[in-house]
């Protein structure tokens, strides 16, 4: 196979779908033993700039506002020795309204087409129906992170199912032998610590959580609970910190200031690993269940952490076999008893550790870059030598798809 052209945003942009591109990116060179000149087709906006891209040849930067961009990018592509694109779709990324320009590339877009939908909704709504309709009837290949996306997808757009491919949402392998270390760097030794991360709003749920803590650390008085992440931009445009305000005021007037330590900057995804290597338990009191996806949830599985989490789609869909790990959305009692339960008993928390290191296994990136450029290789035709690296993942992939456009 020739080369593999990524729509996306991408490093240094701080964005949860620039980091997956860049890994997914990365994975797929060392499972093709690939060299690294695979184009990025790298959304930016006016206020970034292309200049972090502008010098590097493996960039194509395309303007994100600028609609007549997406075409002659499109044509661009069409002339280019690429086999395959790869889109990461997430509707915010791209200009137009609900992000509609991406339409306008791929309509004039000619080579095999694969899109990973980042969002996806049980009954979507104008006007994001139209506008993912378009792109999956336009693709030759849907990747899902979530096998409960499937009848989703299916029943919304009438799609075949085979032409949907679940490869989970890939993560780092743990580091063990650093764990002591980064326990002893974040201040962690001697303390049961539960971790969340995540742009901070009301959707997130903490509040829960900390309500359920005064129990908790009654029995467990070691007990941190660390929340990591700056206010979500558009919540800090509405509302300034009056949700992290709030928080604090209740940390406070529940007598939890040695408990509890929020974290209000920027953390880089190397201090997000490092944070989830450390930590004894993850959390997602998520109160939403639709979400279906979630990227820390798949880095905190992946490095073999026990999550306690609502029962979210990504959750209920990546913890197959942990239910006791799904707890109701603000039911203070239940995830009061479960922590308690978890802290105070090692066995129990190694117990859960050694189940979700098997499902975490499924989900490193070596194997999932392995899994997507099986996918591109059957779209293309093309393996260019590499028939052992998709062997490798022979039957975890089978898509069903037309290479025609």
């Amino acid at each position: 196979m020739k080369r593999i052209a990524y729509v996306s945003t991408y490093p240094p942009r701080r964005c949860g779908i620039a980091t997956f591109t860049e890994h997914l990116r990365s994975s797929v060179c060392v499972a093709g033993s690939r060299r690294d000149d695979d184009p990025v087709i790298v959304l930016y906006n006016e206020n970034d700039g292309d200049g972090a891209y502008r010098n590097d040849p493996k960039f194509w930067p395309l303007a994100a506002e600028d609609r007549s961009a997406y075409k002659q990018m499109a044509e661009r592509v069409n002339r280019s020795d690429v086999s395959v694109v790869v889109l990461q779709h997430e509707f915010g990324i791209f200009g137009g309204e609900a992000g509609e320009y991406i339409l306008d590339f791929i309509h004039a877009l000619k080579k095999p087409l694969v899109t990973t939908f980042h969002t996806i909704f049980a009954d979507p709504q104008p006007p994001y129906r139209r506008i993912q309709q378009e792109i999956a009837d336009a693709s030759n290949a849907i990747v899902v992170m979530n096998r409960r996306a499937i009848p989703y997808l299916t029943h919304a757009f009438n799609l075949p199912e085979q032409k949907i491919i679940y490869i989970p949402h890939g993560a780092p392998e743990p580091r063990d032998e650093e764990r002591d270390q980064l326990r002893s760097e974040l201040g962690f030794e001697g303390r049961k610590v539960l971790f969340t991360f995540g742009l901070l709003n009301r959707g997130k749920g903490i509040e829960s959580v900390i309500r359920a803590l005064p129990g908790v650390v009654r029995e467990v008085p070691e007990t941190l609970y660390v929340i990591a992440g700056q206010t979500h931009p558009e919540v800090k445009k509405r509302e300034g910190e009056a949700y992290r305000e709030e928080l604090q005021d209740m940390i406070r007037r529940l007598g939890l200031e040695a408990n509890v330590r929020m974290v209000d900057r920027y953390v880089s995804e190397e201090e997000l690993v490092a944070y989830l290597t450390a930590c004894d338990l993850y959390i997602t009191p998520y109160p939403g269940m639709q979400q279906i996806t979630s990227g820390t949830l798949a880095y905190a599985v992946g490095v073999g952490r026990p999550v306690l989490s609502t029962p979210y789609e990504h959750a209920r869909d990546l913890l197959r076999g942990c239910e006791e790990l799904l707890l109701p959305y603000n039911d203070i009692p239940a995830w009061e008893q479960q922590l308690r339960r978890l802290l105070s008993d090692d066995a129990t928390m190694r117990h859960w550790e050694e189940k979700i290191r098997e499902i975490g296994a499924n989900t490193y990136w070596p194997r999932v870059g392995g899994q997507y450029l099986q996918l591109f290789e059957r779209l293309s035709g093309e393996t260019d030598g590499h028939e052992k690296a998709a062997e490798r993942w022979e039957g975890e992939v089978k898509p069903v798809v037309s290479v025609s456009r």
